[in-house]
Protein backbone atom coordinates (compact mmCIF):
# COMPACT_ATOMS: atom_id res chain seq x y z
CA UNK A 1 0.00 0.00 0.00
CA UNK A 2 1.10 3.59 -0.67
CA UNK A 3 0.66 6.80 1.02
CA UNK A 4 -1.66 9.79 -0.29
CA UNK A 5 -2.62 12.97 1.34
CA UNK A 6 -1.33 11.29 4.91
CA UNK A 7 -2.96 8.06 4.49
CA UNK A 8 -3.15 4.35 2.79
CA UNK A 9 -4.40 3.63 0.12
CA UNK A 10 -4.38 1.00 -2.00
CA UNK A 11 -2.26 1.06 -5.34
CA UNK A 12 -3.86 0.97 -8.70
CA UNK A 13 -3.83 -1.93 -10.64
CA UNK A 14 -3.60 -0.59 -13.94
CA UNK A 15 -0.21 -0.01 -15.82
CA UNK A 16 1.06 3.07 -15.15
CA UNK A 17 2.92 3.90 -18.80
CA UNK A 18 -0.01 2.20 -20.47
CA UNK A 19 -2.43 4.55 -22.45
CA UNK A 20 -6.09 2.17 -21.99
CA UNK A 21 -7.75 3.86 -25.05
CA UNK A 22 -5.21 2.38 -26.83
CA UNK A 23 -6.45 -0.11 -29.62
CA UNK A 24 -6.32 -3.52 -28.46
CA UNK A 25 -7.83 -7.02 -26.50
CA UNK A 26 -8.69 -6.60 -22.96
CA UNK A 27 -9.30 -9.17 -20.46
CA UNK A 28 -11.47 -7.92 -17.55
CA UNK A 29 -13.36 -8.79 -14.55
CA UNK A 30 -15.81 -6.97 -11.94
CA UNK A 31 -16.71 -8.93 -8.92
CA UNK A 32 -19.50 -8.25 -6.99
CA UNK A 33 -19.44 -6.53 -3.35
CA UNK A 34 -18.36 -9.16 -0.72
CA UNK A 35 -18.65 -12.02 -4.19
CA UNK A 36 -22.32 -12.21 -3.37
CA UNK A 37 -23.76 -14.54 -5.40
CA UNK A 38 -26.49 -12.07 -7.02
CA UNK A 39 -26.29 -13.15 -10.79
CA UNK A 40 -27.45 -16.37 -10.35
CA UNK A 41 -26.53 -20.06 -9.82
CA UNK A 42 -24.38 -22.71 -11.64
CA UNK A 43 -26.48 -26.00 -12.34
CA UNK A 44 -24.24 -28.95 -12.91
CA UNK A 45 -24.80 -31.50 -15.62
CA UNK A 46 -27.28 -34.44 -15.12
CA UNK A 47 -25.77 -36.13 -17.81
CA UNK A 48 -22.40 -37.27 -18.39
CA UNK A 49 -20.24 -35.60 -20.58
CA UNK A 50 -22.55 -32.26 -20.61
CA UNK A 51 -21.35 -28.47 -19.28
CA UNK A 52 -22.59 -26.96 -16.29
CA UNK A 53 -24.61 -24.07 -16.94
CA UNK A 54 -24.97 -20.29 -15.70
CA UNK A 55 -28.66 -20.14 -14.37
CA UNK A 56 -28.96 -15.90 -14.52
CA UNK A 57 -31.15 -14.16 -11.84
CA UNK A 58 -33.09 -10.86 -12.50
CA UNK A 59 -29.80 -8.47 -12.56
CA UNK A 60 -27.79 -11.21 -13.95
CA UNK A 61 -29.69 -10.98 -16.58
CA UNK A 62 -29.07 -6.89 -16.83
CA UNK A 63 -25.37 -7.63 -16.53
CA UNK A 64 -25.58 -9.53 -19.93
CA UNK A 65 -28.04 -7.48 -21.25
CA UNK A 66 -25.65 -4.21 -20.46
CA UNK A 67 -22.86 -5.70 -21.84
CA UNK A 68 -24.08 -6.25 -25.23
CA UNK A 69 -25.47 -3.06 -25.83
CA UNK A 70 -21.86 -1.36 -24.80
CA UNK A 71 -20.70 -1.52 -28.54
CA UNK A 72 -23.60 0.32 -29.66
CA UNK A 73 -23.85 2.96 -26.80
CA UNK A 74 -20.13 4.03 -27.46
CA UNK A 75 -19.91 3.98 -31.55
CA UNK A 76 -16.85 6.55 -31.63
CA UNK A 77 -14.83 3.91 -29.93
CA UNK A 78 -15.04 1.03 -32.46
CA UNK A 79 -15.44 -1.79 -29.71
CA UNK A 80 -16.34 -5.28 -30.54
CA UNK A 81 -16.98 -7.80 -27.73
CA UNK A 82 -15.24 -10.83 -27.63
CA UNK A 83 -15.87 -14.27 -24.73
CA UNK A 84 -17.61 -13.08 -21.76
CA UNK A 85 -19.27 -15.40 -18.95
CA UNK A 86 -21.95 -13.79 -16.33
CA UNK A 87 -20.76 -15.88 -13.14
CA UNK A 88 -22.92 -16.28 -9.75
CA UNK A 89 -20.55 -13.34 -8.32
CA UNK A 90 -18.14 -12.04 -10.81
CA UNK A 91 -18.33 -11.23 -14.99
CA UNK A 92 -15.35 -11.58 -17.26
CA UNK A 93 -15.08 -10.44 -20.94
CA UNK A 94 -12.35 -10.12 -23.48
CA UNK A 95 -12.80 -6.59 -25.05
CA UNK A 96 -11.61 -4.78 -28.31
CA UNK A 97 -10.82 -1.19 -28.35
CA UNK A 98 -10.60 -0.70 -32.02
CA UNK A 99 -8.35 2.25 -33.77
CA UNK A 100 -10.55 5.31 -33.59
CA UNK A 101 -9.98 9.12 -33.61
CA UNK A 102 -8.80 8.76 -29.33
CA UNK A 103 -6.19 6.45 -29.95
CA UNK A 104 -4.64 7.40 -33.41
CA UNK A 105 -1.24 7.12 -32.68
CA UNK A 106 2.00 8.78 -34.29
CA UNK A 107 4.10 6.03 -35.24
CA UNK A 108 8.35 6.28 -34.99
CA UNK A 109 10.86 4.16 -35.55
CA UNK A 110 13.00 5.42 -32.30
CA UNK A 111 12.70 3.85 -28.71
CA UNK A 112 10.12 2.83 -27.24
CA UNK A 113 7.62 4.92 -24.19
CA UNK A 114 5.94 2.18 -23.68
CA UNK A 115 8.39 -0.51 -21.94
CA UNK A 116 9.08 -3.75 -24.41
CA UNK A 117 6.80 -6.52 -24.32
CA UNK A 118 3.27 -4.32 -22.94
CA UNK A 119 2.02 -3.70 -26.41
CA UNK A 120 -1.49 -4.86 -26.20
CA UNK A 121 -2.74 -7.22 -29.13
CA UNK A 122 -3.97 -4.81 -31.80
CA UNK A 123 -7.62 -5.43 -33.11
CA UNK A 124 -7.18 -7.33 -36.33
CA UNK A 125 -9.43 -8.22 -39.34
CA UNK A 126 -13.24 -9.67 -39.03
CA UNK A 127 -13.94 -12.59 -41.28
CA UNK A 128 -17.97 -11.10 -41.66
CA UNK A 129 -19.51 -14.63 -42.23
CA UNK A 130 -23.24 -12.72 -40.88
CA UNK A 131 -22.35 -14.30 -37.23
CA UNK A 132 -19.56 -12.08 -35.95
CA UNK A 133 -17.08 -14.84 -35.53
CA UNK A 134 -13.75 -14.82 -36.27
CA UNK A 135 -11.21 -17.11 -38.33
CA UNK A 136 -7.89 -18.02 -35.95
CA UNK A 137 -5.77 -18.88 -38.91
CA UNK A 138 -6.82 -15.34 -40.43
CA UNK A 139 -6.00 -13.84 -36.65
CA UNK A 140 -2.85 -16.13 -35.98
CA UNK A 141 -1.67 -15.17 -39.41
CA UNK A 142 -2.42 -11.31 -39.24
CA UNK A 143 -0.56 -11.32 -35.45
CA UNK A 144 2.15 -13.00 -36.89
CA UNK A 145 2.27 -9.76 -39.51
CA UNK A 146 2.01 -7.41 -36.64
CA UNK A 147 4.67 -8.71 -34.32
CA UNK A 148 7.08 -8.73 -37.66
CA UNK A 149 6.94 -4.76 -38.44
CA UNK A 150 8.64 -3.91 -35.19
CA UNK A 151 6.91 -0.67 -35.30
CA UNK A 152 6.23 0.84 -32.13
CA UNK A 153 3.21 3.24 -30.75
CA UNK A 154 4.18 6.64 -29.66
CA UNK A 155 2.19 6.98 -26.46
CA UNK A 156 -0.49 9.70 -26.33
CA UNK A 157 -2.62 9.65 -24.10
CA UNK A 158 -6.62 10.11 -24.68
CA UNK A 159 -9.31 11.69 -23.42
CA UNK A 160 -10.29 9.95 -19.77
CA UNK A 161 -13.96 9.73 -20.73
CA UNK A 162 -12.24 7.69 -23.81
CA UNK A 163 -11.01 4.67 -22.34
CA UNK A 164 -11.64 1.19 -20.74
CA UNK A 165 -12.39 2.27 -17.43
CA UNK A 166 -14.80 4.51 -18.68
CA UNK A 167 -16.46 1.92 -19.91
CA UNK A 168 -16.47 0.00 -17.28
CA UNK A 169 -17.73 2.75 -14.95
CA UNK A 170 -20.62 2.94 -17.55
CA UNK A 171 -21.58 -0.54 -17.69
CA UNK A 172 -21.34 -0.94 -13.66
CA UNK A 173 -23.64 2.28 -13.32
CA UNK A 174 -26.24 0.81 -15.98
CA UNK A 175 -26.58 -2.22 -13.33
CA UNK A 176 -26.45 -0.43 -10.34
CA UNK A 177 -29.22 2.09 -11.54
CA UNK A 178 -31.28 -1.04 -12.54
CA UNK A 179 -30.88 -2.42 -9.10
CA UNK A 180 -31.80 1.19 -7.35
CA UNK A 181 -34.74 1.56 -9.75
CA UNK A 182 -36.50 -2.22 -9.18
CA UNK A 183 -35.45 -1.99 -5.55
CA UNK A 184 -32.85 -5.12 -6.12
CA UNK A 185 -30.89 -5.52 -3.29
CA UNK A 186 -27.21 -5.40 -5.03
CA UNK A 187 -23.78 -3.93 -4.81
CA UNK A 188 -20.15 -4.12 -6.79
CA UNK A 189 -16.97 -4.32 -5.51
CA UNK A 190 -15.50 -1.11 -6.45
CA UNK A 191 -12.68 -1.53 -8.55
CA UNK A 192 -12.02 -3.92 -11.77
CA UNK A 193 -9.34 -5.91 -12.57
CA UNK A 194 -8.11 -5.58 -15.90
CA UNK A 195 -5.12 -7.72 -18.43
CA UNK A 196 -4.05 -6.60 -21.62
CA UNK A 197 -3.66 -9.78 -23.98
CA UNK A 198 -0.47 -9.33 -25.48
CA UNK A 199 -0.84 -12.68 -28.23
CA UNK A 200 -2.61 -15.08 -29.91
CA UNK A 201 -1.56 -18.21 -27.78
CA UNK A 202 -2.56 -15.79 -24.29
CA UNK A 203 -5.62 -14.79 -25.78
CA UNK A 204 -7.16 -18.31 -26.91
CA UNK A 205 -5.67 -19.26 -23.03
CA UNK A 206 -8.07 -16.42 -21.83
CA UNK A 207 -10.91 -17.16 -23.85
CA UNK A 208 -10.94 -21.22 -23.26
CA UNK A 209 -10.70 -19.97 -19.82
CA UNK A 210 -14.16 -18.20 -19.62
CA UNK A 211 -15.71 -20.62 -21.52
CA UNK A 212 -14.69 -23.62 -19.39
CA UNK A 213 -15.63 -21.13 -16.12
CA UNK A 214 -19.05 -22.52 -15.18
CA UNK A 215 -17.46 -26.02 -15.62
CA UNK A 216 -14.77 -24.73 -13.30
CA UNK A 217 -16.80 -23.15 -10.53
CA UNK A 218 -15.92 -25.54 -7.68
CA UNK A 219 -12.49 -24.72 -7.86
CA UNK A 220 -12.89 -21.17 -8.84
CA UNK A 221 -10.52 -19.06 -6.96
CA UNK A 222 -13.39 -16.06 -6.92
CA UNK A 223 -16.07 -18.36 -5.74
Amino acid sequence: MEKFQGKYRISSARLQNWDYASNGMYFVTLCTKNREHYFGQIIKPKVENEHSVMKLSEIGNIVETEWLKTPGMRPDMNLMLDEYQVMPNHFHAILIIGENEFNKKELIGGSAEIPAGRDAMPRVSIVTDGSNSKSDMVFELEMRMISETNIIHKNKFAPQSKNLASIMRGFKSAITMYALDNNIVFGWQSRFYDHIIRDFDEYQRISKYIRNNPDNWENDKLR
